[in-house]
């Protein structure tokens, strides 16, 4: 299967909280979206790997992903070496995004820097026909490098190279997003309160996506940084009547 989009993160939920909303926009245009979570998430203080797969299969049916896969990575371990850099261009091979979103480049957790970095080296590394690799079935695969890698916007604030207004569909972001009951605030839970289930958690998550949407005059809006900023052919790609 050929993917349109790509979203590749270190954790189930970081696609959701960082760029659901582009992913449903996307999905809703006809275009096959999928995401990619590096590890399973089990160190994660509240929930079990097999609950949060769950949650994570339930999150993809909400965002209309075409795919979701786990590639098992360690969690908290995962290292941008060649190991795990040859593990993820399998995948970049077999899907053949034209677009990967990706981890932040710098973010509050370890894992999302360090991914974010594994992500886009290895985007460049699946250009490189030299590179070889080969699919469940033994046959050497093509090369193939996404034309854009964007980071998500995660925790820390990041003056955003882009803006996508998910004004329209920020409500089944959040519904993706609350898919992980075993995560998030739980009045009723006897687990143990982490940094994400306290109530303002999600209220902060709304808050800078307001805040993102303000800035390109819209409700809600997720930003991504870019490495290789976009061009245009003309500044009348950049007017559309969603902004003026």
């Amino acid at each position: 299967m050929k993917l349109h989009i790509l979203a590749i993160a270190a954790h189930p939920d970081d696609v959701e909280l960082g760029c659901a909303g582009t992913l449903i926009r996307h999905a809703r245009k006809g275009q096959a979206t999928g995401i990619l979570d590096l590890t399973e998430g089990e160190l994660g203080t509240r929930g079990t790997p097999a609950l949060r797969r769950a949650e994570a299969a339930d999150a993809a049916a909400v965002m209309g992903a075409a795919v979701r896969e786990n590639a098992r990575m360690a969690d908290g371990f995962f290292r941008n070496d060649e190991e795990h850099q040859r593990r993820l261009i399998r995948y970049i091979r077999e899907y053949r995004p034209e677009i990967v979103l990706a981890n932040a480049l710098a973010d509050r957790h370890p894992d999302h820097g360090r991914a974010g970095r594994l992500i886009a080296d290895s985007c460049f590394l699946a250009g490189l026909r030299q590179v070889k690799t080969q699919d469940d079935d033994g046959q050497e695969q093509e090369a193939w490098r996404p034309k854009r890698v964007f980071h998500m916007i995660q925790d820390r604030v990041h003056t955003p190279d882009i803006i996508v207004d998910i004004s329209e569909v920020f409500s089944t972001k959040m519904e993706a997003i609350r898919c992980y009951r075993s995560q998030f605030h739980d009045p009723g839970s006897a687990e143990p309160v982490t940094y994400i289930s306290t109530p303002d958690f999600l209220r902060q998550i709304e808050y800078r996506d307001m805040l993102t949407g303000k800035q390109i005059g819209v409700d809600y809006a997720e930003g991504f940084v870019c490495e290789n900023i976009p061009g245009v052919r003309d500044l009348d790609q950049l007017v559309y009547p969603a902004l003026s």
